[in-house]
C-alpha cells in the first residue's frame, strides 16, 4: 500500500524533514525547494498533508509562510512544536581543531554565533542546513564544515563533532499541520482547541478597536494577532488571529458576530487541538 505523503519545504535532513519523521511516521516525507511549492503540493492534494514553519522563538515569523496562508486556499489541522537543535557535521574522520569554513543558512549561522566566534572559523551562507551538510557529503573538504540538524549526518554520512551548538537551548519552532481538505473534521471535543481565522477591517475610525472589542468582552484569549499589507494599498489591512476556543463555543460566537459589523472579509483558516507542548 503506498504511503500518503505529506510536504514540508527544504531537503531531507532539514529540521522540517524532522517533524515529518517525529510526527508523522505513517506519512512519506516529500521535500519541496520552496514555500511555493509546497503549498502547491498540498492544495492539488499531491500530498495529504504539509508541516510548514510558521514561527521561531528566536527569529520570530516565517514571513513566506504568513503571506502565502491567507490566500492559499488550505486548512489548518494541527499544530506542533520543535526544539532546534544544531549540530556541527565534518566528513568522516576530519577533526574540529581541523574546520576552517562552517556553511549553513544565515538563520542557522546566527543562532549559532558565540559557538562560531570561539572557533574563530569563517561563515559561509547556504540556501538550507540540510542543502549545506548534503553539498559537504558531495564534495569532501577536510577544513570545512556544516551545521544542520541529526538527522542530516545520518543521511549524508557525516560525523558530528560538536553538539547542540546554538546559542539559546529553549530555541523552538512552530509548524502548522495543512490540508487542501476544505472541510477536514473538527477535532476531538476533549481536546483544548486554537481557532485561527484572518479578516479584513473596513476603512473607518477605530475599525479595529471596535472589531476585536468583543474578544475582550466575551472573554476570549487572543494569542496571536498579525497584520499584512494586501496588494500593496495602505488601506487594506488583512489580520490573522489565533484565539482560544472553537467557534461554536458561546463567547467566540459572539466575538465573532460583534467582528462580522467591523470587518468587509472574515474567513477560519482552522480549528485545531492545542499541542500539549504549549502547557
Amino acid at each position: 500500500m503506498t504511503k500518503r505523503r505529506i510536504a514540508f519545504q527544504g531537503e531531507f535532513g532539514s529540521n522540517s524533514h524532522e517533524v515529518c519523521v517525529m510526527h508523522f511516521p505513517d506519512y512519506e516525507p516529500a521535500p519541496f525547494p520552496s514555500f511555493e511549492d509546497a503549498f502547491d503540493a498540498i492544495a492539488t492534494r499531491d500530498c495529504a498533508l504539509g508541516a510548514i514553519p510558521v514561527e521561531n522563538s528566536s527569529a520570530g515569523r516565517v514571513t513566506d509562510t504568513h503571506h502565502l496562508m491567507p490566500s492559499s486556499g488550505l486548512k489548518i489541522v494541527g499544530e506542533r512544536f520543535k526544539p532546534i537543535h544544531f549540530q556541527l557535521m565534518v566528513n568522516p574522520g576530519v577533526k574540529l581543531e581541523d574546520v576552517k569554513t562552517v556553511a549553513s543558512m544565515p538563520i542557522a549561522l546566527g543562532q549559532c554565533r558565540r559557538f562560531l566566534r570561539r572557533l574563530k572559523v569563517t561563515e559561509e551562507a547556504a540556501g538550507d542546513t540540510a542543502g549545506a551538510a548534503r553539498q559537504l557529503s558531495e564534495h569532501p573538504d577536510p577544513t570545512r564544515g556544516a551545521i544542520a540538524p541529526a538527522l542530516a549526518a545520518e543521511i549524508y554520512g557525516l560525523e558530528i563533532v560538536a553538539r547542540d551548538i546554538e546559542d539559546e537551548h529553549n530555541n523552538t519552532t512552530r509548524f502548522l499541520v495543512m490540508t487542501g481538505d476544505r472541510n477536514p473534521p473538527p477535532p476531538a471535543f476533549t481536546a483544548p482547541c486554537i481557532t485561527a481565522f484572518v479578516f479584513r477591517v473596513k476603512n473607518i475610525p477605530a475599525a479595529l478597536y471596535k472589531a476585536l472589542g468583543g474578544f475582550a468582552t466575551n472573554g476570549v484569549n487572543m494569542t496571536k494577532l498579525e497584520s499584512y499589507m494586501e496588494n500593496g494599498a495602505f488601506t487594506a489591512t488583512v489580520f490573522y488571529v489565533e484565539v482560544d476556543g472553537r467557534p461554536e463555543d458561546r463567547g467566540l460566537a459572539l466575538a465573532f458576530e460583534e467582528l462580522s459589523f467591523f470587518s468587509e472579509r472574515l474567513e477560519i483558516l482552522g480549528v485545531f487541538p492545542a499541542d500539549p507542548f504549549r502547557s
